[in-house]
């Protein structure tokens, strides 16, 4: 059984170029938001959405996801009605992604949420990758169609990187991509002796 490392840090901290470094020296990396994006278009997560949120944030049977967004990110309840939908469909996903990758040594787990979804109690070790709040917030809106009230909203619905790092293993402060790796070559090092 692999050793399973949970890798997280708020929105924007970099998580993912830290998770497509990982997987360029070849370890197996699930990412969460990808495995969310993928369940909610099952039938039962749809339905269960349609029931909650109702059938007008779907156009032509897709999930309007910018709508769903605007909905849970203005209301804390809301998000987590949300979550207690979608967390059950990622770790049963999760868990079939397992067992196709027995035979790593570590396998990564990456996700914004690790904390908030209770998901990092069943992890061997916690990475969290931290950055400045402004370098962050610059991130995400070069990146994604948000406003930068949109950004910090979204910001404000996760855990702080204090909250996380008192709940983490190692922490990756995120500034470039040459300390990044450099820290987590020290990481790996460390896991693979313990």
């Amino acid at each position: 059984m692999p050793k399973i490392i949970g890798l997280t840090g708020g929105i924007g901290s970099g998580k993912t170029t830290i998770a497509n470094y990982l997987v360029s020296l070849g370890f197996p990396v699930y990412i969460a938001d990808d495995a969310g994006r993928k369940v909610m278009q099952e039938t039962c997560v749809i339905d269960a959405i349609k029931e909650k949120f109702g059938a007008e944030i779907f156009e032509d049977n897709v999930l309007n996801r910018a709508k769903l967004a605007k909905i849970v990110f203005d209301d804390p309840e809301q998000l987590k009605i949300l979550n207690a939908i979608v967390h059950p469909a990622v770790k049963n996903d999760f868990n079939n992604w397992l067992e196709q990758h027995l035979e790593s040594s570590l396998v990564f787990y990456e996700s914004a949420i690790l904390f908030e979804s209770g998901s990092y109690k069943n992890f061997d070790t916690i990475i969290t990758v931290v950055a400045p709040l402004e370098m962050r917030i610059a991130r995400v809106l070069e990146r994604d169609n948000a406003t930068r009230e949109q950004v910090l909203n979204r910001i404000k619905a996760q855990w702080t990187d204090e909250q996380r790092i008192s709940k983490s293993d190692f922490v990756i402060e995120n500034l470039n991509i040459d300390y990044s790796t450099q820290k987590i070559d020290e990481i790996l090092k460390i896991l693979s002796i313990s």
